[in-house]
Formats: C-alpha cells, sequence, structure tokens
C-alpha cells in the first residue's frame, strides 16, 4: 500500500470514529462514547505519524500533543472533580506541547498573532463567569488551575496563528471555542449543545492542527 493511500485511508477512519462519537453524544450513548472517544484520537496519532510527524521536532511536539490530549480525554470521560482536574491538567501540559510544536514550525507571520488574541478576547467575554463558577465549584484551587490554563491556552491561540499556517490558526480558534464552551457548561449553565458542540470544534480543532502542520 503506498503512503498516501494509507494516510487517506487513516484520515477517513478518523473522520468516521469522530463522526461516530459526535452521534454518541447527541444520543447520549455513553457506551459509544466511552470507545469512541479515545479510539478518535489514536486514529489521529495515526494519521499523524504516517504523515511523518515522528520526522521532525515540530512534528515529535505535535505527536506529544495528541498523546495528553488522549489521556485528557479519557479523564473526562468521568464525571467526578478529581477526574476533571487530571484531565485539565493533561490538556495543560499538551498546549504547552502545540505550542512548543508551533515555534518549532516556525513562527513565519507574528503580526497574525493578533488574530488568536481576538479570539482568546471574545471568549474571556462570552465566558466572563468561568472563573466565579469555578471558584464557586472547587475555591480557589480550582480557580487557580482553570485561569493557568485559560492563559496557556493564550499562549496556544496567538502562536498558532503566529505560525501563518491557515489551518492551524482555524484549528486553535476552534480550541478555544470548545474549552470555553466545556467551561461555560461545566461552571456556568449546562445546556443541551454544550457537550455536541464541545466534542465537535474539539475534533475539528485537532484535525485542522494536524492538517496545517503536516500538509
Amino acid at each position: 500500500m503506498s503512503e498516501p493511500l494509507a494516510i487517506g485511508l487513516a484520515a477517513l477512519l478518523t473522520a468516521a470514529i469522530m463522526a461516530t462519537n459526535l452521534w454518541a453524544v447527541v444520543r447520549d450513548r455513553r457506551d459509544v462514547e466511552r470507545v469512541t472517544k479515545p479510539a478518535a484520537m489514536i486514529a489521529l496519532l495515526a494519521v499523524a505519524a504516517l504523515a511523518g510527524a515522528g520526522d521532525t521536532a515540530s512534528g515529535r511536539w505535535l505527536l506529544a500533543a495528541l498523546v495528553f490530549g488522549l489521556v485528557g480525554d479519557v479523564m473526562l470521560l468521568g464525571a467526578s472533580s478529581k477526574r476533571f482536574v487530571v484531565g485539565l491538567a493533561a490538556f495543560l501540559v499538551g498546549h504547552l506541547f502545540f505550542v512548543a510544536s508551533f515555534v518549532t514550525a516556525g513562527m513565519e507571520r507574528p503580526g497574525w498573532g493578533w488574530f488568536g488574541l481576538a479570539v482568546l478576547s471574545a471568549s474571556l467575554a462570552v465566558g466572563r463567569g468561568i472563573l466565579p463558577g469555578a471558584r464557586a465549584a472547587g475555591g480557589a484551587p480550582l480557580t487557580i488551575a482553570v485561569a493557568a490554563y485559560m492563559l496557556v491556552i493564550g499562549a496556544m491561540a496567538v502562536s498558532g496563528w503566529a505560525t501563518g499556517l491557515l489551518l492551524v490558526g482555524l484549528g486553535v480558534s476552534l480550541f478555544v471555542v470548545s474549552d470555553t464552551v466545556l467551561a461555560l457548561g461545566r461552571f456556568v449553565e449546562p445546556r443541551s449543545w454544550t457537550r455536541p458542540v464541545t466534542m465537535l470544534t474539539y475534533h475539528g480543532a485537532q484535525a485542522l492542527i494536524v492538517a496545517g502542520l503536516l500538509a
């Protein structure tokens, strides 16, 4: 099998698993979600590896970020506060690895970082109730953890746009949307659409970043 064909088949499989996961979230099929959520990230890791991510420093940072995203996904399958904090920590580390990947790939358009700041500013405006909600839910420790996470994802948004790679910029923007919706649903007011929107934007973000860095 040729390499492009293998990558194409892996990408199709990844898209199918992501679509199945979204269906499971919409239909509240937790049994299917428990399988498809981590499976989607494993499949995306396979796509990145087949596309040569292991051959460059930027690609290796990308693979590390995806692995920590997988860990975060598994942790967030549980409903306990402890699992949420562990998942938050895993995603925070993963975002730092994304930043390392973007910096290593090259900040070819530093001026584009303003797009990332704009996305972050919109997120903070929409999610102004997140930190008070986190404080009510877990006190100062959880508030500090969520604030640190917001700072790191802001750095990821700015550095992602600064690469000058449009797909990466769109991907980090979707990541900000996903995390904002997730936090609103957990700390402010859960809505019927928060989980589907969170997963749709989350998987879209990961796929766009991989495609942007490895195209």
